[in-house]
């Protein structure tokens, strides 16, 4: 049994960008990232690089959390 693919052509976009299309601040997506809700996709220099579709996994799986 395989776990759900991943689509390895998905565009990879900056912290600053997730937090734009999130409408959160980039300090929320580092939070996600230390609190494990998200994890990067990539590397850009030092910058990292996420998929939309993991920040906004992230971002339903924190108000999951907090509707509990």
């Amino acid at each position: 049994m395989t776990g759900p693919s991943i689509d390895v052509t998905a565009p990879l976009i900056s912290g600053d960008l997730a937090a734009a299309e999130a409408d959160v601040s980039p300090a929320t997506i580092r939070k996600w990232v230390q609190l494990g809700h998200l994890k990067a996709a990539g590397r850009q220099g030092r910058r990292a690089m996420y998929r939309l579709e993991d920040v906004f996994a992230a971002e339903r799986s924190v108000r999951r959390g907090r509707a509990a």
